[in-house]
């Protein structure tokens, strides 16, 4: 397919990057003493090894133009040496810390079942899927959200970018401000990783690769989608 069909069947699959009960986290109607288990499970699922994931897209990499911004993102992951100063898993267990939560918990999460087809395909894909669906797996699925157009498309809604004293966990669960580094770090790359990650896989990734990629993004929806499934379930949610 051209440039064009294969960023369109992209978009169209990361529009699809929506799940019920999201409203519900970002509402507060998450009980306060389940809300650990939404943040062990996104940390041990894929936050706390991110850098690694992408990491392996860049090692299988033979592109050098591509290798070049794969690496920039691992970077900053995993060192927050372009703009947060510390590694990014660190600054997201200032949510549980800021929250009075027991932060030795995240050293030993016990992944919920979806978590665990979630993160096995995780692994499969960027072990063993090629560099082509490891990075489009972690930088333009994992990473990016159903605004994903608008990052492409200047009269295409962005993704919407609240006051920090809007965020869900300050608003509704009394974090801190000052507990925010990672959320700001985000909103200070997270323009250049979305354009950088869709350079990677629209310049990079040939036709005769671009159905696997598609395939693997369609899966990986899939299993996020029970992956939210299962964490909403722990968290008292229903539909």
């Amino acid at each position: 397919m051209n440039r064009h069909d294969f960023q369109e069947a992209l978009l169209g699959i990361m529009e699809r990057k929506k799940h019920w009960a999201w409203s519900s986290f970002t509402n507060g109607l998450v009980p306060a003493d389940r809300l650990h288990i939404h943040l062990e499970q996104e940390y041990a699922t894929y936050v706390r090894d991110f850098p690694i994931l992408v990491a392996r897209a860049y090692i299988a990499c033979p592109i050098a133009a591509a290798r070049r911004e794969l690496i920039a993102n691992v970077y900053e992951e995993e060192t927050g040496g372009i703009q947060a100063g510390k590694p990014h898993p660190e600054l997201f267990l200032e949510y549980p810390r800021g929250l009075s939560m027991d932060v030795s918990r995240f050293e030993q999460v016990a992944l919920l079942p979806a978590s665990q087809r979630y993160r096995a395909f995780l692994d499969e894909t960027t072990l063993r899927g090629g560099w082509e669906v490891g990075a489009a797996v972690t930088t333009l699925f994992i990473e990016g959200t159903a605004y994903e157009r608008g990052e492409l498309d200047p009269n295409a809604p962005r993704r919407p970018v609240p006051a920090l004293e809007d965020h869900p966990l300050v608003r509704h669960y009394g974090l801190p401000l000052s507990r925010l580094a990672l959320t700001k770090a985000h909103r200070a790359v997270e323009g250049e990783h979305r354009a950088s990650a869709w350079r990677v896989v629209l310049e990079h990734v040939t036709t005769d690769q671009q159905s696997r990629v598609i395939d693997a993004m369609e899966g990986a929806l899939g299993l996020w989608l029970g992956y939210r499934d299962g964490v909403a379930e722990a968290c008292g949610l229903s539909r």
